[in-house]
């Protein structure tokens, strides 16, 4: 690769912040351009020509859904892998084309089979599916592994043998000595003034941290554990706090939160909307690097994702830390007053930063997600009046559209909220997105509701938001449809897809094997760090001129490629590993009651 491949390939690396997923914040850049691939139809065809399941398995009482190709036969049957012996067979359902992948398929139904134990599906005329388990605990280690994935995506710290094994590496990007930015400048911090904000997270495949990711991808986590604390409270990651007093999960949320503390300006209430470097590092480990880091611009949206985030936090870490959860309702407030005297500072990446820029030129959503998230620890209905509830729908959440996240809150706490709040309209809003995902699984000859405009950057991760905005649906009312179209999404991302890959890292028969992500390519190991998240298939292929190999297909749904030159569709984020992990721990903690 000459020199100037090579600084486009670095350049280029994390573009999925500079795309919106979501149609709602508008504009041509939501839908990438189409690039042509030479991949041969034979070999799509080779790859559509098989049983697609989920490769880790079913918990017992769960619907059980395979995608098998249709002109194979009518029937199919359950094969015990320690025996090789039939334990159960059933009708394929009539055969329809799924548009995202070309595919013309019928569906397994095996629900009603609930005996645990190790299985192949056997259809005649072609190759039996992965195998795959059924059992009590079936997610649980994938559970404990997409969150320890944060953890290896800690910053400014070493990550000891003892809790990272074969993935310990010296600690990289003290954040100790970072700049303020021109763009951030204040009369009370002026460029180049040196600030503290050590910790967090590393948003993705490089090592740059992000409010405004951070936001959803914090608040995916907390509202995992708010919602299921009994199923957290127990968990035991090997992480360096386990033996502290705080469940392991609120331990790997803490270290994120301190790193977004310390990005208000404690003058004003303001946030800095990143912590950066000017360019991305190259394939290096983390702390193989040493180029100044900076603070830039502070903003509404930044702002408003920090206010709504640590109103979340500071209910949640209470009843552990007291002294903890008021100086976090402090910070939402202030930044909150912020927010109100700056209503519309959207953020403009400086000339000479060349890192993710996370822009957002529609503020709504972000405004009434901090309200209603203030309102609810605050109990003050200023804040419920003043989200402007009638005039806000429920969305799928992405980074860029976070409208669904007050809904999600309201409607958990819907029977402690004040006279104030509209019990009704929370529950016609959740459940009105929930039905329009249901009547699109119902449509799907895949039995997913994912449809061709959703296969964007990290389109696994809408996928796994469509399955934790169905869960409120059935948490609502236990309509087990929605919890039946939530397991197909899971299922979808575990294998049950027509690139024949579990996206998820070390889980599963065929997991990606080279994610773009810089410890998991400089590390020297082969494996990738396991509990990582593809972003997933979208027909953009933005790095097909940076990719030695082309992609297999066009088609939205194929359009993978297992390569660490794919940032567009083999990248790793924060935001699409926390609704893995919501997901994951709602499905074991709802289907077993």
């Amino acid at each position: 690769m000459n020199l100037r491949k090579l600084y486009l390939s670095i350049l280029m690396a994390c573009l999925p912040w500079l795309l919106v997923a979501c149609g709602s914040k508008g504009g041509d850049g939501d839908q990438p351009p189409q690039i042509s691939s030479s991949a041969s139809s034979s070999s799509v065809a080779t790859a559509s020509a098989t049983i697609k399941v989920n490769q880790l398995g079913f918990l017992p009482l769960a619907q059980k859904l395979a995608v098998v190709p249709s002109g194979a036969g009518d029937s199919f049957s359950l094969i015990a892998v320690d025996s090789d012996t039939e334990v159960f067979t059933g009708t394929l359902g009539d055969a329809a084309t799924w548009a995202p992948a070309g595919d013309n398929v019928r569906l397994a139904d095996f629900s009603s089979f609930t005996t645990p134990g190790e299985y192949r599906m056997r259809v005649a005329g072609i190759a039996d599916s992965n195998r795959f388990r059924i059992a009590e605990d079936i997610y649980q280690a994938l559970n404990n592994a997409a969150i320890k994935a944060f953890y290896f995506n800690r910053a400014s710290t070493a990550l000891l043998e003892a809790h990272a094994g074969i993935y310990a590496r010296p600690a990289g990007h003290p954040d100790t000595n970072v700049q303020v930015h021109v763009s951030a400048a204040s009369p009370q911090r002026p460029e180049g003034t040196v600030i503290q904000a050590p910790k967090g997270w590393y948003d993705a495949g490089d090592y740059n941290k992000y409010i405004v990711n951070s936001g959803i991808s914090t608040y995916s986590l907390l509202a995992a554990y708010e919602h299921f604390p009994a199923y957290y409270q127990g968990q035991n990651l090997n992480i360096p706090e386990s033996d502290n007093t705080l469940p392991d999960l609120l331990d790997e949320i803490l270290w994120n939160l301190e790193w977004m503390l310390d990005m208000q300006d404690p003058n004003d209430g303001g946030v800095y909307h990143k912590l950066t470097d000017k360019e991305f590092d190259g394939a290096v480990m983390p702390h193989e690097t040493g180029t100044q880091r900076y603070v830039v611009q502070k903003g509404t949206s930044a702002t408003l994702n920090f206010a709504a985030v640590m109103a979340v936090a500071s209910r949640v870490y209470a009843p552990f830390d007291a002294q903890l959860s008021a100086e976090m309702l402090a910070a939402a407030e202030s930044a909150w007053e912020w927010a109100q005297a700056n209503p519309a500072i959207t953020y403009v990446q400086p000339t000479d930063i060349k890192t993710g820029a996370y822009g957002d030129a529609t503020l709504t959503d972000e405004r009434a997600w901090a309200a209603a998230e203030l309102y609810i620890t605050t109990g003050e209905e200023a804040y419920y009046t003043g989200m402007n509830p009638t005039q806000v729908q429920a969305t799928v959440p992405s980074w860029g559209d976070v409208c669904g996240l007050a809904w999600v809150s309201l409607a958990h706490h819907r029977n402690a909220l004040s006279e104030v709040a509209d019990k009704t309209l929370i529950t016609q809003r959740i459940t009105a997105l929930a039905d329009t995902l249901l009547a699109d699984w119902e449509a799907s000859a895949y039995a997913v509701p994912m449809q061709q405009q959703n296969f964007v950057w990290g389109s696994n991760s809408v996928a796994l938001n469509q399955a934790m905005m169905l869960l409120q649906g059935y948490r609502l009312n236990g309509n087990s449809d929605y919890l039946g179209a939530a397991q197909s999404l899971l299922d979808y991302v575990l294998g049950r897809n027509p690139t024949d890959f579990s996206f998820v890292t070390g889980y599963g028969v065929k997991t990606p094997q080279y994610i773009h992500h810089r410890p998991s390519e400089a590390d020297g190991i082969a494996a990738p760090i396991p509990g990582f998240l593809a972003g997933g298939p979208h027909a953009g292929q933005q790095d097909a001129g940076d990719c030695p190999v082309n992609y297999p297909s066009d088609l939205p749904a194929k359009s993978y490629l297992d390569h660490w030159c794919s940032y567009a569709s083999n990248e790793i984020a924060i935001n699409w590993n926390a609704p893995l992990v919501y997901v994951s721990g709602a499905l074991q903690a709802l289907t077993e009651q």
